[in-house]
């Protein structure tokens, strides 16, 4: 995380008024406003043909030829990578002194000389951009511009007199604390010294991602955070902090960056929560997965690289980042093979992407759709009518281009016009028909492959469609009126997460259909018992107080002045759609339909409250006549094991109570009985052993058994009965329906080479 202090201007003051004003602001006087650096200390360099820039410095900031570089395109040419704008750019540096180097300015690329400013001169167009410096410049931008950038803590370190960005008033305080709670002195150990300032620069990072509302999770920007925050423990562990330290670490965080940005505190109760809950998680499985790593890294072959299959494991099922593995094994002198890590990590993201594909496109390639967007946007008509009239602009099949389709066939179907609902916002999309003359289409999907563009995927039940045929969609009323009540009933249930949770619970992602509706939250802890209650509550006397649900559009900046929740991570235009419910209760940007007065949602039934990450949980509920079913149905079982149990409703509970705690006591004694009758095995086991060249083995395949313990439990006693001698005990069994290998070695068997963990596998 690092503070980028810009300015940009589009037509407007070109190199003259950059450099103007860069000069000026560096080294105008702290107390007429500006960064008082000495102009002695200031070096600059420029694009070697840059003649204008060179002449500018002379002139505006008098600077000496001797402290005017030229240097090559790698160094001072900025484009984007592809065919666009770039130009020349010239770059500000800070003399630290002698001290910390040789003489000869920025050109010797020594660390004496600070970058803190970089001025770029947009003024060509480029083409055929083969590499940094490699490009052809095709002619001059019709409207020449300006991109600079300051570097706020590289300026901070130089102004506050310490050695590096770490050392300064935003970070040093976090250092300092992770240096206390390990009982280290931070510029004693250079390795110490490194790992102390990754904690320090990974916690504001962290602290601020959280505050921006990302959270920890496998993709993204999320799986960012995770590697942070992970980096972060592991550095504290080889500190020798092997306990919690994020409380501790991320107050120091917030009380050094509060004043810069206030909201860090005012969220720091959301902000501790998120990152706790991943200390936690990653700390119970860094344990079992630096077994694995630590076992791994011991069998590779010295010069050999770690199994690129390990890695993926420890990534997949322990959680550890690929960075994370590279850096232990970097640690013990050992590379790993990235290229099966990447195949399985490739092979994994393909499944993801086919399943994502097949359901968003169908088998279509996005060319084919930016194609038909091509001839113009589909208009949706549906928040005023279930009915409209439209014509065919494009037909699919097996995902190619079409003029037709006909009887039995499956297609996709983009029209001028349309009432029918594309899945968006978290709410599925609508079904219904589109029908014309000598043709009726089954809706079966509708999505938005591309932005502006409404896809319908249909099987055509009778007749033949083709392009340009004049079309009705129609949309089965029972099944909007069901999605406009689960989508509604999610903002409801959202309003109330917040009133009973507090402000800085937000949603994180939904999803609702006709009779459902699923809302994750960003929290760590499972909801009480009484809390869902309470939500629950909350909920339905907003169904009751019969809200006036008012939809309006308006300009982004003008909706959130008003207070309307934008979801993070969702992209906006600048005209948005707000949807009130109870005036400001629940206001939050949506394009989805909703009912037009609370009552109409007709009942909300919470059903489940689950985990889907360390971070995150689950709601999920019943809506409307779905949500009468679910009552009408626990009702009847509630009669049924009441009149089998032959007990009152309110007795219900104690009895199937008792009735369990009668079960388990059973349990336990028929593992009781197991167990010993396995026990009189020991001696005829025990009769079995065998030489196998150095040690006496028994081997045993046990077959079904109660429980893997019995096993282990089977296995030590026989190798109780072998001690003494260089014994092997290997026993199999199935327990529950899963295998188990138990081997247990003596110490006298593992002097003689054999490896109990070896033998397992």
């Amino acid at each position: 995380f690092f503070q980028m202090c810009g300015n940009f201007s589009f037509g407007d003051y070109f190199k003259a008024g950059a450099i103007r004003m860069a000069w000026e602001l560096l080294t105008t006087s702290e107390a007429d406003g500006g960064l008082g650096f000495a102009p002695e200390d200031l070096w600059v360099t420029v694009y070697e043909e840059d003649d204008e820039a060179i002449t500018l410095w002379r002139e505006i900031a008098g600077l000496p030829e001797e402290r005017i570089q030229r240097l090559g395109k790698d160094t001072n040419y900025w484009h984007t990578g592809q065919a666009g704008p770039g130009g020349p750019c010239s770059e500000i540096f800070f003399d630290r002194g002698p001290e910390y180097g040789i003489d000869g300015g920025p050109a010797t690329d020594d660390d004496r000389y600070v970058e803190i400013w970089n001025l770029v001169f947009m003024e060509y167009l480029l083409a055929d951009v083969r590499g940094k410096d490699q490009f052809t410049v095709v002619g001059e931008l019709p409207k020449k511009n300006i991109d600079t950038g300051m570097g706020l803590e590289r300026v901070a370190f130089l102004k506050q007199g310490v050695e590096n960005m770490y050392e300064i008033d935003q970070v040093r305080p976090v250092l300092d604390r992770a240096a206390e709670l390990a009982g280290k002195t931070y510029g004693a150990n250079e390795e110490d010294d490194v790992r102390l300032r990754i904690i320090a620069d990974h916690v504001r990072s962290s602290l601020m991602l959280v505050g921006d509302g990302v959270t920890p999770s496998n993709e993204g920007r999320g799986y960012i955070l995770r590697r942070l925050l992970r980096r972060v423990v592991r550095a504290m562990r080889l500190l020798g902090v092997d306990g919690a330290s994020f409380e501790a670490l991320f107050t120091a965080s917030r009380d050094a960056m509060q004043s810069a940005y206030p909201e860090v505190a005012e969220q720091f109760g959301f902000i501790l929560s998120v990152v706790a809950a991943e200390e936690k998680t990653f700390l119970r499985t860094l344990s079992a997965g630096s077994a694995v790593l630590e076992s791994a890294l011991a069998d590779t072959a010295s010069g050999a690289p770690l199994d690129g299959k390990t890695a993926f494991l420890l990534h997949d099922t322990y959680g550890f980042p690929i960075e994370l593995t590279l850096e232990v094994a970097e640690e013990s002198g050992l590379s790993v093979d990235r290229e099966v890590f990447a195949s399985m990590m490739q092979a994994q993201r393909d499944r993801a992407r086919a399943d994502a594909k097949s359901k968003k496109t169908g088998t279509a390639d996005l060319n084919v759709y930016r194609e038909l967007r091509g001839l113009g946007e589909t208009v949706f008509t549906g928040y005023d009518a279930l009915v409209t009239g439209s014509r065919i602009l494009g037909i699919l099949v097996d995902g190619q281009p079409a003029q037709e389709a006909i009887t039995g066939q499956t297609a996709e179907v983009v029209l001028a016009e349309t009432s029918l609902w594309a899945e968006s916002g978290g709410q599925d999309a609508d079904r219904g028909l589109i029908v014309g003359d000598g043709f009726e289409l089954e809706v079966l999907d509708v999505q938005k492959p591309v932005a502006g563009l409404i896809s319908h995927t249909v099987r055509v039940r009778a007749g033949l469609v083709s392009v340009d045929a004049p079309a009705e969609t129609r949309v089965d009323a029972e099944y909007r009126r069901g999605a406009t009540q689960a989508h509604s009933a999610t903002h409801i249930v959202h309003a109330a997460l917040r009133e009973v949770l507090g402000e800085n619970t937000h949603q994180a992602g939904s999803y609702n259909k006709a009779g459902y509706l699923r809302l994750d939250f960003n929290r760590a802890d499972p909801l009480s018992r009484e809390t869902r209650s309470e939500i629950e509550e909350i909920s339905n006397l907003a169904v009751r107080s019969d809200y006036e649900v008012v939809t309006r559009e308006m300009p982004l900046d003008e909706a959130k002045a008003l207070g309307a929740m934008a979801l993070f991570g969702e992209k906006y235009g600048e005209r948005v759609r707000v949807v009130d419910i109870g005036g400001p209760w629940s206001r939050e940007l949506c394009a989805g339909t909703h009912v037009e007065h609370s009552s109409q949602i007709g009942m909300i039934s919470l059903v489940s409250e689950s985990s889907i990450g360390s971070t995150s949980r689950r709601i999920e509920s019943l809506v409307g006549l779905d949500a009468f079913r679910n009552f009408a149905a626990e009702r009847a079982l509630v009669n049924e094991l009441t009149s089998g149990l032959k007990v009152r409703r309110e007795e219900l509970v104690d009895r199937v109570t008792e009735l369990g705690q009668q079960l388990r006591t059973a349990e336990k004694k028929i593992a009781q009985l197991e167990a010993a009758k396995l026990a009189t095995l020991v001696p005829d086991l025990a009769a079995t052993a065998a030489p196998i060249g150095a040690v006496t083995a028994v081997l045993a395949d046990l077959g079904e058994v109660n429980s893997p313990d019995d096993v282990r439990s089977l296995a030590m006693q026989v190798r109780e009965r072998l001690s003494g001698q260089p014994a092997v005990v290997v026993l199999a069994a199935i327990a529950g329906g899963k295998p188990v290998v138990i081997a247990a070695t003596t110490p006298q068997a593992r002097d003689a080479g054999a490896k109990a963990g070896q033998l397992a596998k």
